[in-house]
């Protein structure tokens, strides 16, 4: 049987027991799932440390040394000495070995296997002794070491060791880190042979890369060091090459399955919007819609990811795209996640339409039956052409004339059947442009949306003012207060926003009632006015609030991070974020995005709380280092790895990497994407004889990509 079927309980040292463990800890169930559990750092046994410079710490040290003495002793805290006679009866709990190495003295530490240890450990005798070296009073030990002879040095493993995944359940039971290392070295003994080669020969020269086999017997089990390096490299490579491959054919597939409507037209509407715009577009605005507009002559349904940071103007792309497509017959419409942001995209786009023939509706959920019958028959006749809404879109009963592209707005909060029903709103489906204001890292984009045409706003609308941001302790609000105040009589508005809407036991936050309370006793009535906007309300009473502050008749609002996305308040000039350790740098970035819109100066102000751990730390100061959206989106990449990406909604990859990391490997995944195009453009559907091998690992299916990153 090959390595992928059998079992991991029928491979040597394993069991029914031991493969339950391995299942239920660390998902594994075959032979093959074992070997591609890679090892996360390595111990290399080469240095020998001298016992007086040997620091306790996390690192692990090996010293060679001779046995002075050896005690035994009965239950904790017992320091009276017993008798090898307690051996046997049961009594010994702990056994104490002194050993020396001529620059000093150190104890090592046993709980179990004492009797084993007592034998082997006699006085004089030399071994090599491998452990945490922690402080014990004013001495120096170790707890359970491994002990080795010195000619069998680390007792038949080499001398660079890999440290597996584990978890405490599964030490208690007797599966440590030695046991693991029996395991994988008998699982390749026996099953090595098995694994044939995933890449053609071209690939591994052009590459530099070793075989799959060496790779496989050096990443558990390395030579030397450059032996490690090289099988590292070999599997990242073939990690992030197949899967870019895979990718990069669905979209090759794709494109040419999907048939999409041709607009070749520029209509009257799109030049008399264009012609009104009170400012320029940006270069990279002009660039991505022509972009957008390449793709809706093409013949080729538009599958494209427009990206671009707060405020870059994403929206008056999106509409001038709706333009095109209406001014070649077709209509349009607009999806957001939210009523609130449904309704401020409409008021926008009313305003930018307004020098046009195009008639537009907003359909949410709270749209009275009136207003829904005539949008239903206005989208039925076509004499609606841009239709703004938010799920309420998608409802079978919502029929269009002939729609011919869907702009949908922050896509990840929307499922996949939602965005698939936009699809069956035409005989053939109508062109896709999704937008972001979350900023993505280029290596997570190319994997979340590698399928994908990508487009990004990277330029700001010239007039709009860096928004200064700062970090404050609580003890200073007081002065924050009175800077309020100072911003409020020059006509400002403001934003408060809180991470929590309850207090939580477990979090000793403030939680957004009382902070409410708190800003009214500082605001009072009647010179201040005071909005509060959460997830708990009715869509009334938030719409209300909102509109309010909105509106310029509450000076400050006081909110969750239901502000988070979209909200535009051109005359909001502070945005002050409580317990802003909460968050994440993403979630940082857009809130700080509300602000800052107008032509006045803006500021973000950063309030942490006193415990506020170093990694948060890290976060506030970066925050106040850039107002990159991109920069900030790698470095959270780098410090909270994909999973946690705030703002994305991701619950990590769609599909699991077992050696190569997004973080890390950028420069790989580029260099893997670049060889994957060209080995497609050569032979898209992988037939030729130098690709059999390739052919056959894409159809395993391991590849391919979950659907809830993908629009179709």
């Amino acid at each position: 049987m090959s390595a992928g079927d059998t079992n991991i309980q029928y491979l040597s040292g394993v069991g029914p027991k031991r493969a339950a463990l391995l299942k239920s800890e660390l998902g594994i169930e075959t032979v093959e799932d074992l070997i591609f559990l890679y090892p996360f750092r390595y111990i290399d046994r080469n240095g020998i440390t001298l016992i007086k410079d040997v620091v306790p710490g996390p690192a692990q040290v090996q010293i060679r040394a001779r046995v002075v003495s050896r005690t035994l002793y009965g239950q904790a805290g017992s320091s009276a000495p017993l008798d090898e006679s307690a051996l046997t009866s049961g009594r010994c709990k702990r056994m104490s070995v002194v050993v020396e190495d001529g620059s000093g003295q150190m104890e090592m530490v046993f709980f179990k296997g004492i009797r084993w240890n007592w034998q082997r450990l006699s006085p004089g005798s030399v071994f090599l002794f491998f452990g945490k070296p922690q402080a014990f009073g004013n001495k120096l030990n170790m707890v359970h070491p491994d002990v080795d002879s010195p000619s069998g040095a680390s007792g038949g493993l080499p001398e660079i060791t890999g440290v597996y995944p584990s978890t405490e359940k599964l030490k208690s039971s007797g599966i440590t880190g030695k046991v693991m290392c029996r395991l994988m070295s008998t699982a390749l003994n026996e099953y090595l042979h098995q694994f044939e080669e995933t890449l053609p020969d071209y690939i591994m020269k052009d590459n530099n890369l070793v075989s799959r086999q060496f790779a496989l017997l050096n990443i558990h089990f390395p030579k030397d060091n450059v032996a490690l390096v090289r099988a590292q490299a070999r599997l990242k490579f073939e990690e992030l090459f197949l899967l870019q491959l895979s990718l990069l054919k669905q979209k090759y597939v794709k494109s040419r399955a999907s048939k999409g409507f041709v607009m070749p037209r520029v209509g009257a509407d799109f030049h008399a919007c264009y012609n009104a715009l009170p400012y320029s577009l940006t270069g990279a605005q002009q660039r991505v819609i022509k972009e957008i507009r390449s793709d809706m002559m093409s013949g080729k349904q538009m599958n494209r990811l427009l990206q671009g940071d707060v405020g870059s103007g994403k929206t008056m792309v999106a509409v001038l795209s709706c333009l095109l497509a209406i001014g070649n017959g077709f209509q349009s419409c607009l999806m957001a996640p939210t009523e609130v942001l449904a309704r401020q995209h409409y008021a926008n786009v009313c305003k930018y339409l307004s020098m046009t023939s195009v008639k537009c509706a907003i359909l949410t959920g709270n749209s009275t039956m009136r207003e829904r019958r005539e949008i239903h028959q206005g989208l039925e006749d076509g004499s609606i052409g841009l239709v703004v809404g938010t799920h309420a879109l998608i409802e079978d009963n919502v029929v269009f004339k002939n729609l011919g592209l869907a702009v949908i707005d922050e896509q990840h909060r929307f499922g996949v059947e939602q965005r698939a029903k936009l699809w069956g709103k035409n005989s053939t489906p109508p062109h896709i442009l999704v937008m972001t204001a979350t900023p993505i890292p280029r290596t997570l984009a190319m994997t979340l949306y590698g399928d994908l045409d990508v487009s990004v706003i990277d330029e700001m609308p010239p007039g709009r003012k860096p928004v200064k941001t700062m970090c404050i302790n609580q003890s200073r609000k007081v002065a924050l207060f009175r800077f309020m105040k100072e911003e409020i009589s020059r006509g400002r508005q403001i934003f408060v926003v809180y991470p929590l809407i309850f207090e939580s036991e477990k979090m000793d936050l403030k939680n957004l009632e009382t902070g409410y309370e708190e800003i009214v006793s500082a605001f009072p009535l009647p010179d201040y006015k005071v909005a509060i906007v959460h997830g708990q309300q009715t869509p009334e009473e938030k719409n209300f609030n909102m509109d309010a502050f909105v509106a310029g008749r509450a000076n400050i609002l006081v909110s969750t991070t239901v502000i988070e996305v979209g909200v535009d308040v051109p005359n909001a000039s502070v945005m002050v974020i409580e317990s802003a350790q909460r968050f994440g740098l993403s979630q940082l970035h857009q809130l700080r995005g509300r602000v800052g819109r107008g032509s006045d100066a803006a500021y973000c102000i950063l309030v942490k709380d006193d415990k506020t751990g170093k990694d948060a730390q890290s976060r506030l100061d970066l925050m106040c280092s850039t107002e990159d959206g991109f920069e900030l989106s790698e470095q959270d990449l780098r410090m909270r790895g994909p999973g946690d990406l705030e703002g994305t909604q991701q619950s990590g990859l769609p599909i699991a990497l077992n050696i190569a990391s997004l973080a890390k490997d950028g420069a790989l995944l580029s260099q893997a994407r670049d060889y994957a195009l060209r080995v497609l453009e050569k032979d898209p559907e992988l037939s030729s004889p130098d690709n059999i091998r390739l052919d056959r690992e894409l159809r395993k299916g391991r590849y391919v990509v979950k659907d809830f990153s993908k629009i179709s």
